[in-house]
């Protein structure tokens, strides 16, 4: 199997039955270089999809077998996008991956798109920046009513290109190298890119730095958990922004980090085993369901589950997997934790909620309704955090303080 037959499996995969690159791409079976190329290919697929369905579909008048269509997505992708690979070679290697029947066809498609050129709709309407940028029209809708058009169409635009991978350096295991070393720049607090690939790195096979995005490791500080603390993290796994919380307190008191599933649990342990923490515990348990416990943290971290709208940079299949009826279910199980936590928190303890998506109804209406049912809350700072901002994940926090 080559880069491309096997990056066409992958995309299969992820369309058709809602797989995630990042996780298929782990058992990758090829070399290094055909892995690199594969993965190009895969991620400017699924990032391009609706401009690059755009390109072919006007000129066929019949019914296109799944893995074809796919198939011409990702060749259309290899014509406009990458500038190493030659037309000819892209729309050969098509032909040979397709049945008999069909190679004509393809040939004959492919043709015709790369005489056209690439044909980008130029409008500000909702579906033609639903093309232009490939994400679904409901999408855009959604995100120009809750933020505005300018804003929406920043959104959209860096979510087409890949963020840097940030790093964190674990205060811990403090190694004075990692910042002297020319391959980093320190962006704020102990936040970090690299000029390279870090999970590659001996820093990070020896536990002294995570790999975690900028906007991510601003969840942790706003918590101001402080040495001698409880806290609690109900929705823990795999564990970044905890093992965060526990160099913000030095190691120094206790955090109960939880997960619905102990193998997720497991996670959470290898890694405090990793980075030197030692007051952590975990707990398999739902989220949603109260805790026994009443008013016994100082702090409390609501990671919760989302639409992940704020990832669609390192995570392009969201966007073509979710459905906007997905956001009320998710949106009830949020409310559910919330409510199920609030009690376990000290009076004059902080509750922080956070997400990694771009939407009102999860975010700021969420925080709203809590607060509407619990006068005993009363919110302290909240913050969007745009992708193109911080040419990071988006992110959103909400700082709360029960009285």
């Amino acid at each position: 199997m080559n880069a491309r037959e096997y990056a066409l499996d992958v995309l299969y995969r992820v369309f058709r039955e809602h797989g995630f690159a990042s996780l298929i791409l782990r058992s990758c079976p090829l070399d290094e270089q055909e892995t690199a190329l594969a993965a190009n290919m895969i991620y400017g697929t699924i990032r391009q999809y609706a401009l690059l369905e755009a390109q072919w579909r006007p000129h066929v008048k019949t019914r296109v077998r799944p893995r074809t269509a796919l198939l011409l997505d990702m060749t259309v992708y290899q014509l406009f996008f990458m500038d190493g690979v030659p037309a000819y070679a892209a729309v050969n290697e098509a032909v040979a991956m397709t049945k008999k029947a069909e190679k004509s066809f393809v040939n004959a498609v492919l043709r015709s798109v790369q005489e056209q050129g690439l044909l980008v709709p130029e409008g500000d309407a909702p579906a033609q920046l639903a093309v232009r940028f490939s994400h679904p029209e409901w999408l855009v809708r959604m995100w120009t009513a809750h933020y505005g058009r300018e804003q929406a169409m920043r959104i959209l635009a860096a979510d087409q290109k890949e963020h840097p991978a940030y790093g964190r350096i674990n205060t811990l295991r403090n190694d004075p190298a990692i910042k002297e070393d020319s391959r980093v720049t320190m962006v704020e607090d102990d936040c970090f890119h690299y000029d390279g690939v870090l999970s590659r790195t001996d820093w990070f096979r020896e536990g002294k730095i995570l790999i975690q995005d900028r906007s991510s490791q601003r969840v942790a500080r706003q918590l101001d958990a402080k040495a001698g603390m409880r806290v609690l993290d109900v929705c823990a796994a795999p564990g970044t922004k905890t093992q965060h919380t526990a160099c913000l307190m030095n190691d120094t008191g206790s955090i109960t980090a939880c997960d619905l599933y102990e193998q997720r649990c497991g996670l959470i342990d290898q890694l405090m085993e990793k980075t030197g923490v030692s007051i952590v515990h975990t707990e398999s348990r739902d989220a949603s369901q109260k805790r026994e416990e009443s008013e016994y943290f100082d702090r409390i971290l609501c990671d919760v589950p989302c639409s992940g709208l704020g990832d669609l940079s390192h995570k392009p299949e969201i966007r073509w997997h979710i459905q906007p009826q997905d956001i009320d279910e998710v949106a009830r199980t949020q409310a559910a934790i919330l409510d199920a936590s609030a009690d376990a928190l000290k009076h004059g303890g902080i509750l922080v909620y956070s997400t990694c998506t771009l939407n009102r109804k999860e975010n700021e209406k969420q925080i709203a309704a809590f607060l509407s049912r619990r006068k005993d809350y009363e919110l302290l700072h909240e913050e969007t955090l745009f992708p193109d901002a911080l040419d990071a994940d988006g992110f959103y926090l909400a700082k709360l303080h029960r009285k």
